[in-house]
């Protein structure tokens, strides 16, 4: 797998949560070389399958969401656009931002700041409510309401782009890299005989409501699934405690939304396939798909593997293209794994 080139086309794509439409376009095409079918969901969310030709195999999901945080157009002022986020957006971190506002062509857009020069002490140490802040798009009223209707949806305008040697940045990482670990787990099942059908989910909303896995895990009705999502990596100013180390390995979940059997399986294939891994308590909520996933229909045996990565829900996520290697090298793993042993319940 071509991470660099994979993360540049799916990041490129501006995508937020309830309008993944064009991500949703791109991920059924890479996934149609790997599966025997793609299909669409009702809400949107992409399916790539695989059947392994026996009778009552059991079926295992793979998830990682397409959605990402973004903006919706909900009124206009003097030419300015007042905007509302799609998912937990920080404030601190929005003026001066340059924005693409999703019309038919895009619209680009700058977030409006102060300068220094005009903010007090006080202003300078506060970050304004998103209430406040507003988009410049250089239009007058009439022209803005005229070619930006209210409903209209925006997200960062970055891509993705290689940070040093080793590391990609740019916005949607969450959780594209990801869905192209997926992508990459399949690579590396090619030609290879399974012991159950394996459905790959490219989910919509997660963003916002997890609604394309909750109704993806009801249609598909898998015994079991593994959310494949990102989770807090380090940085100079981070808690150590609460943070993963880039290039360390992908990330095993721990606790009530993750099986422990599975995890302990995860754990076990690392060691036995010499892959770092990290692990992760998870006391509560995953803040992952797993947590409504697992409570879809009957129970489904669900796992949390994730991939560290820096500067969350901002423009310029980081990962490590040598966690997104191993996390797809150990998702492998785990499918050949399932069906080895007579009789195994997860």
């Amino acid at each position: 797998m071509n991470y660099p080139d994979t993360l540049g086309r799916l990041c490129a794509i501006s995508a937020p949560s309830g309008f993944e439409t064009p991500a949703v376009a791109a991920a059924a095409e890479l996934l149609r070389p790997l599966v025997d079918q793609v299909s669409i969901t009702r809400m949107d969310s992409v399916v790539g399958v695989r059947r392994c030709g026996k009778p009552n195999a059991r079926r295992l999901m793979l998830d990682a969401h397409l959605d990402e945080i973004g903006f919706i157009i909900t009124s206009h002022e003097e030419g300015f656009l007042r905007f509302a986020p799609l998912g937990g957006v920080d404030p601190r971190m929005l003026p001066d931002r340059e924005v693409r506002i999703l019309t038919d062509p895009p619209t680009l857009g700058v977030i409006a700041c102060l300068p220094p020069h005009v903010q007090s002490e006080d202003d300078m140490d506060k970050s304004q409510p998103i209430r406040e802040l507003c988009i410049d798009v250089g239009l007058s009223q009439e022209e803005a309401k005229r070619r930006i209707p209210v409903g209209t949806p925006a997200t960062f305008l970055e891509g993705c782009a290689p940070l040093g040697e080793e590391l990609l940045c740019g916005k949607a990482l969450d959780d594209r890299a990801c869905f192209s670990v997926l992508l990459g787990t399949l690579e590396l099942l090619q030609e290879e005989e399974l012991g159950v059908d394996l459905y790959v989910l490219g989910s919509t909303q997660e963003e916002t409501h997890c609604t394309g896995a909750i109704t993806a895990a009801y249609e598909i009705a898998p015994e079991l699934c593994v959310a494949v999502d990102v989770t807090h990596g380090d940085s100079p100013d981070a808690p150590k405690g609460e943070t993963f180390k880039l290039g360390g390995g992908p990330v095993i979940g721990v606790g009530p939304n993750c099986v422990p059997s599975l995890s302990e399986r995860f754990k076990r294939l690392a060691r036995e396939g010499e892959i770092p891994f990290q692990i992760e308590v998870m006391p509560g909520h995953s803040g992952t798909n797993a947590w409504p996933v697992q409570i879809s229909r009957e129970g489904v045996a669900t796992a949390v593997l994730s991939v560290p990565l820096r500067y969350m829900h901002t423009p310029v996520e980081t990962v490590h293209r040598r966690d997104l290697e191993n996390t797809a090298r150990l998702l492998a793993a785990f499918v050949r794994s399932l069906g080895e042993e007579e009789g195994e319940t997860c």
